[in-house]
């Protein structure tokens, strides 16, 4: 083996080594199309349009108990006002090795403003970008540095361990961590639906 193919091999090799900093990239740059169910290529800066074409709600002056039902095969979040169903959006759940757990839940916290403390970038003291997508518990913090976590818009918390429902990309496919994220204008009429205590349940 020359000089040459064997600097590339140990660069391949580090790179593999990195854990979730050094994840596919293709799951978060702006440049990367996916193919829909219809056959169509959805950009980044169109899924969420698409995402909301598929969406729709019509609970507002319906009575009735909250619940929802997160559909993962189907990637969509139902909701309903007592046994009325009142709104459908389109979700992205947990990608392969980060599957969204199904079961019964309840909503145990509301926060507009929320952040992930487990997933997000490495910055310097001005906030400059020092590591990308980083896993805090498998990748080490650079001389320096903070953890800044990744936005979670209008979070409503369904379990402890960190998993809960978001604004967030949604490339028609599931992407996220565990994490239920839904396109903006469907996850701010969700939140102001719901409170502390509304049944969620999580299906195949």
């Amino acid at each position: 083996m020359n000089h040459r193919l064997s600097s590339t091999v140990l660069l391949l090799t580090l790179a593999a080594l990195s854990g979730c900093a050094s994840y596919d990239k293709r799951l978060t740059s702006t440049a990367t199309k996916y193919l829909g169910q219809d056959g169509s290529i959805i950009s980044r800066s169109s899924s969420s349009t698409l995402a909301e074409k598929n969406s729709y709600w019509d609970g507002d002056g319906v009575s009735g108990a909250p619940s929802m039902i997160i559909d993962l095969s189907e990637q969509t979040a139902s909701f309903y006002k007592g046994s009325k169903l009142v709104g459908v959006s389109a979700i992205s759940s947990g990608r392969e090795g980060f599957g969204t757990p199904v079961g019964n839940y309840k909503i145990i916290g509301k926060k507009v403003d929320h952040h992930s403390n487990l997933y997000g970038d490495y910055v310097d003291a001005a906030g400059n970008v020092l590591v990308r997508n980083v896993d805090v518990k498998k990748d080490p913090k650079p001389p320096g540095a903070v953890f800044a976590g990744a936005p979670m818009p209008f979070f409503m918390r369904l379990t402890n361990s960190g998993i809960g429902m978001h604004q967030g990309f949604l490339p028609g496919v599931p992407d996220s961590h565990g994490c239920i994220r839904m396109p903006e204008k469907m996850v701010k009429i969700y939140f102001a639906n719901v409170a502390t205590g509304t049944p969620v349940r999580v299906v195949n």
